[in-house]
């Protein structure tokens, strides 16, 4: 499934084919998700029947009391009402007994779902390749992480239990009143007629309200992460009054479609009142017309009545069911189409492991698009020995970084190859290209913990002397030791907040730490100011020795350092030489050179 067909399930617009594939998919992912606990399942409604016979029997056994045990104590026999208070006693202390379990057993059948459901959820997401992450926003996944799975643990938790408990319920009633008395029976039979025609008029308006209501919540949702994230970019740009505005609209969409939703129980559940009214109100009149003529007992009629009343509160609580079943199965629907993603980047099925690599990296009549209709790279042939240090200049738009993210695999090549020591990186095992390739780029991302955690992250068993080691061959371990804990600073708390510069120095010393045999540096430099940058450059030099190095910048004085220099435009390469030899011409190349020493006059 496409990310196109992913952003396709955020309208209401379903053909019907449409509608059933994704109702399918849903049911599959439900199924996947019920087999695990399967044994706990069969358990809990074991349990919920017997507790919900236990709950009904309860009328039945007052009938019985004033039926057999009143008369029976007149002539001094306390035997049958004894038996039948007993026997409600019992009935209901099993009965609550019973339901404490069920309510443990469900919510550990719950938990154990929406702990699979996560755990899907991130791992799937993370599997996916760059082109899903670059095309589905960062708000939808959150949603898809928040609301959406709150959505299905309210249904877990309580909606499940309502239906179940509700449907057992009302069947029990109903087999227990035509136990009784097949008149009161028939009469609570006839009410289901406008029931069914009031719940199939519910069901119909809420299928669409409520799925309105999940897709106006995910907007919201998506905004404010969104706005968040780039909050620097919103105040940069005084957009904080048209982000006012357009939130609002999203707001008010909110508070309508949810205002649909309320009006909607405004009537449904007045209706349900009022369909149990008249039936309880005809079983008492036609059942007290037969109490006068003898036909039944009058503790019959009041099982029968007690019967009616209880045979309707389930309905209500079933209809608060279907509010959370429409929630969750929008919910499922989205997070089943997420899970149902591709990577565009698979692994390979049978991969080739790589022993030792020297570097050499070789691009054979490759074209890429990202779209089939506009090709980035025509074909295009490259080959980078082992151990050199290439640097791509261009225009923006050249195809400079889509040529790094061919080398590291975040894409895959429409045709051609791009291979590493003769080997198709399609073939290679992941644990051999994400240690033999490390791209930096300009985005220098810090996770949670300390700044040695985040250098470690190049190689994770690493000491605290090969983590420092890194530090000081970049030229970051000054600033370091200027923090408030030194390496064991806390990046995301007071005090240990680091500047632009400086997390990108964090993201030298990560790719030094790692010592992979292919760098790519995407911009690594653009953040650092001219001191840091040539700080940098020092550490560059015994970076980039002994390995195969590419490297895109747009300041030439990090280009100086190459061995070669590859120009760029339109994605073919226009100029490949030595820097002084291009320096030296009159091409493209020589042009930029002397425009970045002019401006440095």
């Amino acid at each position: 499934m496409s990310v196109t067909g992913v952003e396709g399930e955020e309208r209401n617009d379903y053909s019907k084919v449409e509608s059933r594939q994704i109702r399918q998919r849903s049911l599959r992912l439900l199924g996947s998700l019920i087999r695990p606990v399967r044994p706990m399942v069969v358990l809990t409604m074991v349990v919920v029947v017997v507790s919900t016979a236990a709950q009904v029997v309860g009328p039945a056994l007052i009938a019985y009391g004033i039926d057999s045990g009143l008369p029976a104590l007149v002539r001094q026999d306390w035997l049958p009402l004894g038996l039948a208070v007993v026997a409600y006693l019992v009935t209901g202390v099993i009965g609550a007994g019973l339901i404490a379990w069920y309510t443990v057993l469900t919510a550990r059948v719950s938990q154990a779902i929406l702990f699979d459901l996560r755990k899907r959820v991130f791992i799937h997401t993370q599997r996916l390749s760059l082109e899903f992450h670059e095309s589905y926003t960062s708000g939808r996944i959150i949603a898809r992480q928040t609301s959406d799975l709150d959505a299905i643990r309210e249904l877990l938790d309580s909606g499940i239990n309502q239906l179940v408990q509700g449907a057992l319920y009302m069947l029990f009633i109903a087999i227990a009143l035509f136990s009784l008395d097949w008149t009161s029976g028939l009469v609570l039979l006839g009410s289901l007629v406008p029931l069914a025609f009031l719940t199939r008029w519910f069901q119909v308006r809420s299928q669409l309200y409520f799925r309105d209501t999940r897709t106006a919540s995910a907007r919201l949702i998506v905004m404010f992460v969104e706005t968040m994230t780039g909050i620097r970019a919103v105040k940069a740009f005084r957009k904080e009054k048209r982000n006012e505005v357009e939130f609002g609209g999203l707001v008010e969409d909110y508070r309508y479609t949810n205002g649909r939703t309320i009006q909607l129980f405004g009537i449904f559940d007045p209706g349900l009142v009022l369909i149990g009214n008249v039936a309880l109100a005809l079983i008492l009149l036609i059942g007290g017309l037969r109490v006068a003529t003898g036909g039944v007992a009058i503790g019959v009629l009041l099982a029968s009545l007690l019967y009616a009343r209880q045979f309707f509160a389930p309905a209500q609580e079933m209809a608060m069911f279907y509010n959370s079943y429409q929630s969750a199965a929008a919910a499922l629907e989205k997070i089943s189409g997420v899970l149902e993603e591709q990577p565009s980047v698979p692994d390979p099925t049978r991969p080739i492991d790589l022993r030792k690599a020297q570097g050499r990296v070789t691009f054979d009549h490759v074209e890429f698009a990202y779209k089939t209709d506009r090709v980035v790279l025509p074909e295009f042939s490259l080959d980078l020995p082992a151990g050199q240090t290439v640097a791509l200049v261009g225009s923006t738009g050249a195809g400079k970084s889509t040529l790094a993210k061919l080398i590291s695999r975040f894409y895959d090549p429409s045709r051609g190859t791009v291979s590493l020591d003769g080997v198709d990186l399609r073939m290679l095992h992941p644990k051999d290209l994400r240690r033999a390739i490390v791209m930096v780029t300009q985005e220098a991302y810090l996770f949670s913990g300390t700044v040695a955690d985040n250098i470690a992250l190049g190689k994770p068993d690493a000491t605290r002397e090969e983590i420092v080691r890194a530090a000081r061959a970049v030229g970051a371990h000054e600033f370091i030791e200027s923090l408030p804990a030194g390496y064991d600073t806390d990046v995301n708390k007071r005090g240990g907040r680091v500047s632009a510069g400086q997390r990108q120095l964090l993201s030298f010393a990560r790719a030094f730490i790692a010592d992979p045999v292919v760098l790519i540096l995407d911009e690594a430099t653009a953040s650092l100011d001219i001191p840091s940058e040539r700080l940098v450059q020092e550490g560059l030099q015994t970076l980039l020795s002994d390995r195969t190095a590419v490297i895109i910048a747009h300041r030439l004085s990090t280009v100086a350092i190459a061995d070669r220099v590859l120009v760029m435009e339109h994605g073919r390469i226009v100029e490949d030489g030595t820097p002084r030899d291009l320096i030296a011409g009159t091409g493209r190349f020589a042009q930029l050179h002397a425009a970045w020493r002019d401006s440095l006059v």
